[in-house]
């Protein structure tokens, strides 16, 4: 009998959040782990075989060993570059405030 593992699946838009327990069998993939926990039933838009993947925050290589009590973070794309925003303010002589809020020109 092979042994078994509990992991969760987490997938969240600015609408919507989700996270899935599900086992698995030791030495699952961590990309097969995310098929078989069925996130894509509730974000049919994520592209299972290119998204990036990461555990508790951290990106992982898709040769990953999963650990029980894992969770599995699938990363949407950036809407832009956080760098060619910055020099795009920078262009324009903005700065954000302390704690990302407002623009400000000083």
């Amino acid at each position: 009998m092979s042994a078994k593992t509990t992991i969760e699946v987490a997938y969240a838009t600015p609408d919507k959040q989700v996270i899935l327990e599900c086992e698995i069998e030791f030495g699952t993939p961590i990309r097969d782990a995310v098929r078989q926990s069925g996130i894509n039933q509730h974000f049919p838009e994520i592209d299972l075989e290119n998204c990036k993947l990461g555990i508790f925050s951290k990106p992982v290589a898709a040769d990953y060993k999963l650990c029980d009590g894992d969770r599995i973070e699938i990363y949407r794309p950036l809407i832009a570059d956080p760098k060619e925003v910055r020099r795009q303010r920078a262009a324009q002589g903005l700065k954000m405030k302390k704690g990302g809020g407002a623009i400000s020109q000083d």
